[in-house]
């Protein structure tokens, strides 16, 4: 029998400790001969990620020891951190980022020896930066994309396609390095080599486009050297956005383009690449839904083509699906399975195609398809309940109104506890969480932090607001000039159609996010007076700021999308700002940063706080050591999630004592 009992107060298996230790997901898996690898996340470990395979006879076991921690910082986001491949003697080879010094490194795994530099150290702002490599022992290289500082400050920076030398040549002397592509374009992603090794095909932009703005395909011709001539677009433009390239193993050319409208899979064929005829098909005409999506990372992968000439895609709106394509009939299979997210990440062996994919009841796995026989199994990184999965929230695909009528897409999460329910009557609080990007979307997948909160009695609203990727080209441009409106808007009509349709308390309402999902957070507080209280994290409060030098080179100019050209529109920077619109802060909030974080810099928090100071508003502030753009170390999650319960606990009217009690400052 439940016990009844105050939304908020209800007891739960789900701790902070539980929720941190969870945190993360395997990312970047990739085939080695007949083993699958990966990376995942160590939150015990210091945050490191971890290189691991499965061997073929299915044992799970790490490729390095910690300290390696296998992450690039390519773009700050990173991308495909290693690569592999098998040996006809000595068992495979890996060649891999290491986070801290940013060199490659290549190990072989069972040889015994430490991995060995490949690339050397430079002394420049942030040095030599790698991603996404492309083994070619043939050639005793690795072909990847070089991020090279050439001064101190965070633009400093041009990137190229590279090769690097596997006999360790390079790792004391820059010179050694080939450049293949040129520096004509401010961004590029690695090549793919087209089957026969005569083209290499890439995705290159330039600022002050984002690349969900538009990219183009670049193709080159591979000279017997190895360098690349004869270097054009074939595909893409200013206001057509490219995700991914690749090749086909009969020579076609396959990318996943925007022209329609929707992320699609196009073709140009064999015939036409040699005949320098570009009149791309569609694969998959006259669907609605997004069979690509954000270039957040280098090397992301939404298609894989098949040997036998079927293509792998991940597909979907509000959630994706792999998906198995005949590019002749245009036949589309899903595979059959309760998951409801697939990451861009794409694995082939023959007919079996590896991917990481989670539902509302598992997190992120590591899971095959075999195309043969339509069979699925998870295979890695297999999810086990730490709880009784009866605490598990379960969540509701929503769809509201916002203002002018439009659409805006959300997912419902609403308290659950199979020992408690809630006095007649009484509506719970609910916390509207508004996700990072701005230009992203939030998985229909298990999250223990969500689980934390609503096993409590506390529900969540997850808002894919305007701007948000899933719902095509035209959904996304919402946000254009529009940051800070749109977004702010859609989150509080979530929260107040909520509370008029007797969901939610309209008077135990909150709001959190973080990155761009902090920005949103803010100047919800600044602007809107729907919320009780907020959780702000690693935001962005100064937009001027932001735009002269204060980020990284990767979104220094995103804000010329996002709120309008800083040249002509001064004013309007100032005027969305939380930083400037402090006075009109009047409810609590948290605030959570990290130190090391370069693309929100503490320095914003710190003038934020100056600007509250004395004004008598309830507020904390915690800061963490080692800590970059988004947590990862399992003492930060822990604290960050109690803080985060003992501000709504507090300003909700809530008695619990078995979290410790934030303290504010006013």
């Amino acid at each position: 029998m439940p016990t009844t009992g105050a939304h908020g107060t209800w007891a739960s298996p789900i701790d902070a400790v539980t929720a941190a230790s969870h945190d993360g997901r395997p990312e970047y898996a990739g085939a080695v001969g007949d083993e699958v690898w990966w990376t995942e996340p160590r939150p015990a470990e210091a945050g490191r990620r971890a290189l691991v395979r499965r061997r073929a006879d299915g044992r799970e076991e790490s490729v390095l020891p910690a300290p390696w921690n296998v992450r690039s910082r390519v773009i700050e986001y990173g991308g495909v951190p290693w690569a592999g491949a098998p040996r006809a003697e000595g068992g495979p080879l890996v060649v891999f980022t290491h986070f801290p010094d940013q060199r490659l490194y290549l190990h072989e795994p069972d040889g015994g020896a430490d991995p060995r530099p490949l690339t050397p150290l430079s002394p420049t702002g942030g040095g030599l930066r790698w991603v996404d490599p492309q083994l070619h022992l043939d050639r005793g290289e690795v072909w990847c994309v070089l991020e090279e500082f050439t001064g101190e400050g965070p633009t400093d920076v041009r990137r190229v396609i590279a090769a690097v030398p596997l006999d360790g040549s390079a790792a004391g002397d820059r010179t050694a390095v080939r450049e293949l592509s040129g520096d004509q374009h401010r961004f590029v992603t690695g090549p793919r080599l087209s089957p026969d090794g005569r083209r290499a095909a890439w995705i290159a932009w330039d600022h002050p486009r984002m690349p969900w703005d538009g990219t183009e395909v670049m193709l080159g011709e591979v000279t017997e050297t190895g360098t690349f001539t004869g270097v054009r677009p074939v595909a893409g433009g200013t206001e057509e956005s490219v995700c991914q390239v690749d090749w086909a193993p009969d020579g076609s050319l396959l990318y996943v383009s925007d022209a329609g409208g929707w992320w699609q899979l196009r073709r140009v064929g064999a015939d036409a690449v040699d005949a320098g005829t570009w009149t791309p098909t569609d694969l998959c005409p006259g669907r609605a839904e997004e069979f690509g999506g954000p270039l957040w990372k280098i090397g992301l992968q939404w298609f894989h083509p098949l040997e036998n000439g079927l293509i792998a895609v991940i597909h979907g709106k509000d959630t994706n699906a792999l998906g198995i394509l005949d590019p002749e009939t245009g036949e589309l299979v899903d595979a059959v399975g309760p998951w409801t997210e697939w990451a861009a990440d794409l694995a082939v062996q023959g007919t079996r195609v590896t991917g990481v994919a989670a539902s509302p009841r598992t997190g992120y796995e590591i899971v095959e398809l075999d195309t043969g026989t339509g069979h699925t199994r998870v295979t890695g990184s297999s999810h086990h309940d730490p709880v009784d999965p009866a605490y598990y929230p379960e969540p509701e695909l929503r769809t509201f109104t916002g203002p002018g009528g439009r659409d805006i897409h959300a997912q419902l999460y609403p308290p659950h506890n199979p020992g408690h329910t809630a006095p007649d009557g009484e509506l719970p609080p609910y916390v509207m969480w508004a996700h990072g990007g701005p230009t992203s979307r939030t998985p229909l997948v298990l999250d223990l932090e969500i689980a934390y909160f609503t096993s409590r009695g506390i529900g969540v609203a997850k808002v894919n607001y305007g701007g948000s990727t899933g719902h095509g080209r035209e959904y996304r441009n919402r946000l254009r000039e529009q940051w800070g409106v749109v977004d702010v808007e859609d989150c509080a009509a979530v929260a107040r159609a909520l509370a008029d349709e007797g969901t939610a308390d309209p008077a135990r309402l909150a709001v959190r996010g973080g990155s761009a999902g902090g920005w949103t957070t803010a100047a919800s507080l600044t602007t809107s007076d729907v919320y009780a209280c907020g959780t702000i994290s690693y935001p962005i409060l100064d937009l001027a700021g932001w735009a002269t030098d204060e980020t990284h080179d990767f979104e220094s100019q995103y804000l010329e999308s996002l709120v309008g050209p800083f040249a002509e529109v001064p004013d309007r920077y100032r005027e969305r700002s939380p930083l400037h619109l402090a006075d009109r802060v009047t409810v609590p909030f948290l605030l959570l940063q990290g130190l090391d974080d370069v693309i929100c810099p503490p320095a914003q928090c710190d003038r934020f706080l100056a600007e509250m100071a004395g004004r008598g508003i309830p507020h904390a502030y915690i800061a963490f050591e080692g800590e970059g753009h988004g947590f990862r170390k399992a003492d930060t999650l822990i604290r960050a999630l109690e803080a985060e319960l003992s501000l709504y606990t507090q300003t909700f009217g809530i008695d619990r004592t078995d979290i410790p009690r934030l303290e504010f400052t006013k």
